[in-house]
């Protein structure tokens, strides 16, 4: 199974335990998945990821990228930002969250399985999700199943 990540992945993998519950949660299961299941999965990423997983704070950027050496990077062709682009111009998507567009359109223009994510706001969310795979359907190609490391972990009976 090809898997997509993108940046809250290692962030949420490489960031200080959180105070706040739900946060620390799911860094758990992040690190989890990352550590005991990931070697099922072909991962691969994108420039997006590592133009944002190099921002911010240093430690904490050189933290994100370590935990990204070794995954194999996408093109963002022109279909890459033609498919992010109607992502925008539909509003599934506000202009604001362009690179969310964008690590969207890469996952689906290589054809990933799966757009491993937490972020909810804009990309795992029910409501988008159903709009996102209207409109790619429209563009011929097929949503990659959009969902968090949780979601990807083994059920056990």
């Amino acid at each position: 199974m090809r898997v997509y990540i993108e940046t809250t992945i290692p962030s949420y993998l490489t960031s200080w335990p959180s105070p706040k519950v739900v946060h620390a949660g799911h860094q758990i299961s992040t690190r989890d998945w990352w550590e005991n299941h990931r070697e099922a999965f072909d991962l691969f990423t994108s420039l997006v990821t590592h133009q944002e997983a190099s921002s911010g704070d240093s430690d904490a950027a050189q933290r994100r990228m370590h935990s990204l050496e070794g995954i194999p990077l996408l093109a963002i062709t022109p279909e890459c930002e033609s498919i992010a682009q109607s992502i925008l111009a539909a509003g599934v998507i506000p202009a604001k969250a362009d690179r969310d567009a964008l690590h969207i359109g890469v996952a689906t223009f290589h054809s990933m399985n799966v757009l491993l994510t937490w972020n909810i706001r804009h990309i795992a969310n029910a409501t988008i999700r159903q709009e996102l795979r209207e409109l790619i359907a429209s563009l011929g190609y097929s949503l990659p199943t959009i969902c968090t490391p949780e979601e990807l972990l083994p059920q056990s009976l």
